[in-house]
């Protein structure tokens, strides 16, 4: 965390609540004994016993201030005040005579608005609007950095500064892609900062002593305007990755895909750890979405003939970025002969897991594409041939091989043909569950079963399998979320009791909206029928005046700060509740079990619930049903 307000402590600059002048110059010590206010800076650090041989000056030129330099003339601190009010807005740090990191008064009121790493520390600008002391965005940051910020986000778990590396929707919505791709690259990022926390949470490769060691990708390439609806050239690294250091060894974090805007790198995803026992997806987006061989290496892989069949698969990828519909299947057949290839030859059981992980990524993802005909039969004997004990992995190919085949059998359907093919998934998945019983996949094949019965209206049959889910995954986000769905099928009739804090940090209780009709309604910035669901309830509630309706709104967003920037350009006249998580795991999607957008709940004057799941055609008359 940053130090806040630290530069304001000290009698050299402004305090919090008066401005000092430069009318006399600070004490030695107070100038070296000031602090940047964000954390891990290096900078020229001066012990006490060397203070006296320091020397302070005042600036020369159009600034006002001082300058101090240490014994060989070399400069420490710059303290300026560059507006001629005669206040300090520029405190300055430096190491080895060059300015590596500035706080920046931007707007003069005497408090830290901008931070600047500069010189041989990096390009960083963070903006700080709030003037907290918290970074809020990135103005300028290299890919280099980016990628540095994300292995700190993941070794401290920290939420936020994983948030401000993704592309926002305002960046998204400037680059003009068709409504189509937009939609698919919003979803991405939104699930990207869904899954954050948990996913920090969970993966033990990153400690907490995590050092970021170098920044490794291709040449970076260029999606070219009118590609996609782009409305200017769109500058791309695929297939990143961040090497880091924890616990004295090495580790690579596949980060994917960067994209450029402005002076700023920016993320469109989750990463990947290599070698952990999770099974890795493909690291590229734009230009080869089913493969990257370099970055998926596994750390071991070094021998002559690995790196033979790596340099294969490079090639092989190259191709598969610029070839046909026709010539793909053929690549994607020859590309999973390679990685089989190096699966066989692998030196230890960790690499060999890291090859077949990727080899089923790589083959599903092509067959859900329809690039890989053969894919589904690969992938069945690549089960077949994976050992007994082997039980994670086996599990995980096949609930990808239940995937991609339902994918297959959609693509190119009739209508007439859906509900042959959902029986045919769902038979699958119960199959699946049956013999997979306490794998995490499991788990996700229960919650998809659940989620289709309630679908189809069948409650006594969902709620069997969100109970399973919710006892035998206990404790885990799966089952806290099946909880809540067990609680709210069964929450008819039952007082509803519901408190959190709105969006403008105020105690919310619904209990105290009681002898009034509410509805709840779950929302987020990237659902649209949500949207529209607002102007309707915004009739509802001026028709059912009289009665009172009230109205309560949940955003789900993955940041505060979407929903806040929606709302601003788009006001309604009821709270807005919000908890950090989003769909995927916040407090008050979890309460209730809320997996689908839009999600609404009726509830009576009594503060019962009428409808756990009603849609807005059918409030109108369920709100007459109340008077």
């Amino acid at each position: 965390m940053p130090r806040k307000a630290a530069l304001f402590v000290l009698p050299l600059v402004a305090s919090l609540a008066a401005p000092l002048s430069l009318s006399a110059a600070p004490p030695i010590s107070a100038a070296l004994g000031l602090k940047p206010i964000q954390e891990g800076v290096e900078y020229e650090q001066v012990p006490e016993s060397q203070y006296d041989s320091c020397k302070l000056k005042d600036l020369e030129g159009d600034w006002n201030g001082w300058e101090v330099s240490a014994s060989d003339g070399s400069t420490l601190r710059r303290f300026a005040d560059t507006n001629g009010d005669k206040k300090v807005d520029l405190w300055s740090y430096f190491k080895d005579g060059v300015e590596v990191y500035r706080d920046v008064d931007a707007d003069f009121n005497g408090k830290a608005d901008q931070y600047r790493w500069l010189g041989t520390a990096g390009i960083r600008w963070g903006m700080d609007n709030d003037e907290d002391g918290e970074i809020e965005s990135w103005k300028q940051i290299s890919a280099e950095e980016a990628t540095a910020e994300l292995i700190a986000a993941l070794a401290s778990g920290d939420q936020d500064r994983f948030q401000r590396l993704l592309l926002t929707p305002k960046e998204l919505g400037s680059l003009g892609f068709e409504k189509a791709e937009a939609e698919k690259l919003g979803s991405r990022i939104t699930r990207a900062s869904e899954e954050f926390k948990p996913f920090a949470a969970r993966q033990k490769v990153v400690g907490s002593d995590a050092k970021w060691v170098q920044f490794a990708a291709a040449k970076p390439g260029v999606v070219p305007a009118g590609d996609k609806g782009l409305k200017v050239d769109l500058v791309v690294y695929e297939n990143a990755v961040a090497m880091f250091e924890s616990a004295d060894k090495p580790g690579q974090l596949v980060v994917g895909t960067l994209v450029r805007l402005g002076q700023a790198w920016r993320l469109i995803d989750l990463p990947q750890i290599v070698g952990e026992d999770q099974i890795a997806r493909s690291s590229g987006y734009f230009f080869n979405p089913v493969s990257s061989a370099v970055a998926a290496m596994p750390a071991g892989a070094g021998g002559e003939q690995a790196q033979k069949l790596v340099a294969q698969l490079e090639k092989i990828d190259l191709s598969l970025a610029t070839a046909s519909a026709a010539d793909k299947p053929k690549l994607n057949a020859t590309r999973a002969d390679i990685v089989e290839k190096l699966a066989a030859a692998a030196s230890s059981p960790e690499e060999r897991q890291t090859w077949i992980q990727q080899l089923v990524d790589t083959v599903a993802a092509a067959v859900q594409e329809g690039t890989y005909p053969g894919g589904i039969d690969r992938l069945n004997a690549l089960s077949k041939g994976v050992g007994s004990r082997d039980a994670g992995l086996r599990s995980y190919i096949g609930f990808q091989i239940v995937s991609a085949e339902y994918a297959a059998r959609l693509q190119g359907s009739k209508p007439e043909d859906f509900a042959k093919i959902q029986e045919w998934y769902l038979e699958e998945l119960n199959k699946f569950v049956s013999e997979n019983e306490g794998s995490p996949e499991a788990g996700q094949a229960m919650m998809q079963l659940a989620l289709s019965k309630e679908f189809e209206a069948d409650e006594a049959e969902a709620l069997k399998w969100y109970r399973r889910v919710a006892k035998e995954f206990s404790g885990n986000p799966a089952g806290e979320k099946a909880a809540g769905a067990v609680r709210r099928l069964e929450s008819v009739g039952k007082v509803l009791e519901l408190q959190g804090e709105t969006l403008d940090g105020k105690n919310f209780q619904l209990s105290r909206l009681r002898g009034k009709p509410v509805v709840i309604h779950y929302w987020a910035t990237w659902c649209e029928p949500c949207k529209q669901d607002m102007r309707r309830l915004r009739q509802l509630q001026a028709q059912y005046q009289r009665a009172g309706l009230q109205v309560v709104g949940i955003s789900v967003d993955g940041r505060r700060e979407d929903a806040e920037a929606f709302l601003k350009s788009n006001p309604l006249p009821w709270p807005q509740l919000f908890s950090e998580g989003g769909l995927e795991s916040s407090r008050l999607a979890n309460e209730l079990g809320v997996q689908t957008l839009p999600t609404m709940l009726l509830v009576d004057e009594k503060g019962k619930v009428v409808r756990h799941n009603v849609q807005v055609a059918q409030l109108g008359e369920e709100l007459d049903g109340l008077r």
